[in-house]
């Protein structure tokens, strides 16, 4: 495969789940530098690829990437939430979606996602307006609170949220460096960096991680197609959450309330099946490899019936 600024997580994982992969159209909804979709363009010859992503840099860089496999691939431009929709799924037989930050935005400095930036910026669409610098400087305490104990799970999240309110009082916080110096100065977390939950709540506010996750398998849901195989890989609880609770609803054969003495729903609801029962991870040598890996998970679920899907 051709050199990339990023090293796709779980690649031989991604294979294997996909392994009953059907001919015609395969979705990668964060299409980034293209190691998953090289992949699958050469594993499985008898699917097209139709990679999404929000980042121009991204897909200029796998649009020259994979240029060698024609027209067998194309992009989208935008968020994969939206984007799924104007993909015909009547022909989509693989779906992949690495909710992951890619390397690059991490490691370049301009995008602010990382402790040392001088920038604060961790939009994963350069282009849209809203960005960190927006949150940090213009939420209110209760507002920095709730992101920082509802997106980080950080327990400290009063204290921080105190920190930046009193912070601003000499002036915006400019960079992400001076918020990390900030939170390390005052706060201490046992084996990662203090300022890590924060950042994260920062950036899945910053770009609506959860809700394009949602509303991604809204979209499915409603869109079941037979042998169609969905994937998704995710780096943190509250993403994974979201997945396997989508799965597990999607294998329900009876969908009655639970008050219900007997059923009523024809027990014949299940919408296919999850082809992992429990979350693949990272071997050993790709975490020792790409230490980026460790936290990350891959549930895949393979339709087994068309139709309308439920209603939501």
């Amino acid at each position: 495969m051709s050199e990339s600024p990023h090293v796709p997580v779980l690649l031989d994982e991604v294979l294997a789940v996909f392994a009953d992969l059907k001919p015609g159209q395969f979705v990668d909804c964060t299409l980034g530098y293209g190691g998953h979709s090289e992949a699958i363009l050469t594993h499985f010859p008898q699917v097209s690829l139709v990679g999404i992503d929000q980042d121009a840099e991204a897909i200029a860089f796998s649009q020259k990437r994979l240029a060698p496999f024609g027209e067998r691939f194309s992009t989208l431009k935008g968020r994969y939430s939206d984007m799924i929709k104007e993909v015909d799924l009547s022909k989509t037989t693989g779906i992949l979606a690495d909710i992951g930050v890619s390397s690059l935005q991490l490691d370049k400095q301009e995008r602010g996602f990382s402790f040392s930036s001088e920038t604060l910026d961790m939009r994963m669409d350069p282009s849209r307006d809203f960005s960190a610098y927006d949150v940090v400087n213009t939420y209110s305490q209760q507002e920095l609170e709730d992101i920082f104990l509802k997106y980080g799970e950080e327990r400290g999240f009063k204290k921080i949220a105190k920190l930046i309110v009193d912070e601003r009082k000499n002036g915006p916080i400019e960079s992400s460096a001076q918020l990390a110096s900030l939170i390390e100065k005052y706060h201490h977390c046992p084996g990662i960096h203090p300022a890590t939950r924060v950042f994260q709540a920062i950036r899945i506010e910053v770009n609506d991680e959860l809700g394009e996750l949602e509303r991604f398998l809204g979209v499915l849901e409603k869109n079941p197609k037979k042998d169609m195989i969905v994937a998704v890989i995710t780096f943190h609880s509250l993403e994974d959450r979201i997945v396997k609770t989508y799965f597990k609803e999607w294998s329900k054969r009876c969908i009655c309330p639970p008050e219900v003495f007997r059923c009523a729903c024809g027990n014949d609801n299940e919408l296919g099946k999850m082809v992992n029962k429990k979350p693949l991870t990272a071997s050993k040598q790709e975490q020792k490899t790409n230490p980026r890996s460790r936290s990350a998970k891959l549930r895949a679920f393979m339709f087994t019936k068309d139709g309308n899907g439920r209603e939501i």
